[in-house]
């Protein structure tokens, strides 16, 4: 069994790079913190530092072990001031996980009405694939999962899908490339160098889709899973890129863009997945009701 003192010693001897000032800030005597730490090393036979001159450098079991030790005296921090906090006050926990596919700003959007007014709430928000974080959904290590598609039927993991709204799209340029677009849109896409979403993109298809419908062959120059990465691309003049014309007016500010076009035939719908059919949480209740009043503007249905 992990004896947590030791393992508090070596922490903050890793933190303060030497035994010296590890012992001022624990208050011990520097053989106190040294003898502890050969004490948890003899224990689980490893070696947590080496000597290299004068310097203390973590081993390659220091380095394991520091980084478990940051996760755990971290939580039990956060713990302490939760348990601190009165307890009309003490804030409550909301992880969110965010599919790497939805934009950057729709995602601040939503999550802003759950930061709002006196909710003791403290978001923990995380970004991956889709279902990696249905899959922490699943173990409740989130609240919720913010995406560009409903729950996949193929998956078999309890949840409730909420549509929050869905938008029309626009098509963004730097003003130099724009200046090379010389029919209207959107005929102008016709061979213009083109950013997409990536395979993972409910989008990404329905945009080929409308190329073709339209009798346009853009050139696809690059492919993103990530929506701020494809903007940065775009930003930088690499080519057209797509975003939501919900938020056209943010998108041109943020990356000094022009808007060149848009369509409501192609659209991007985003939703809100929980393990709760009737939601409770407050934070989903704000982020669900702020999406269709302010956001989107439209009752949708769940």
């Amino acid at each position: 069994m992990l004896n947590y003192r030791q393992l508090h010693y070596f922490w903050v001897t890793a933190k303060t790079g030497s035994i010296a000032r590890a012992s001022e800030q624990l208050n011990l005597t520097p053989q106190t913190v040294s003898g502890q730490i050969s004490l948890f090393e003899q224990t689980h036979g490893i070696e947590l530092f080496q000597r290299v001159g004068r310097q203390l450098e973590l081993t390659e079991s220091g380095r394991r072990t520091l980084e478990y030790a940051e996760q755990m005296f971290q939580i039990a921090s956060e713990l302490e001031g939760v348990l601190r906090a009165a307890p009309d006050r003490q804030q409550v926990l909301f992880r969110v996980g965010v599919a790497d596919v939805v934009p950057k700003s729709i995602v601040y959007r939503l999550l802003a009405p759950a930061m709002e007014g006196d909710r003791a709430l403290r978001i923990s928000c995380r970004e991956d694939k889709l279902e990696r974080l249905l899959a922490d959904l699943a173990v409740q290590r989130l609240d919720l999962v913010i995406s560009d598609r409903p729950m996949p039927n193929h998956l078999d993991i309890k949840g409730h899908s909420q549509k929050l709204g869905e938008s029309g799209l626009s098509f963004f340029a730097t003003p130099a490339l724009a200046r090379q677009l010389a029919l209207p849109f959107p005929a102008c896409l016709d061979n213009a160098p083109l950013l997409i979403p990536g395979q993972d993109s409910m989008l990404r298809s329905r945009l080929l889709r409308w190329f073709a419908e339209q009798r346009v062959h853009p050139r696809i120059v690059g492919e993103f899973d990530d929506s701020a990465l494809m903007q940065a691309f775009g930003q930088s003049g690499s080519g057209l890129f797509v975003a939501p014309s919900v938020i056209a007016e943010e998108v041109c500010r943020q990356c000094a863009v022009e808007q060149i076009g848009h369509t409501d035939a192609v659209t991007e719908a985003f939703y809100a997945i929980s393990v709760e059919r009737k939601v409770k949480h407050p934070g989903i209740v704000a982020i669900t009701q702020g999406a269709r009043r302010e956001l989107f503007n439209e009752g949708v249905g769940a």
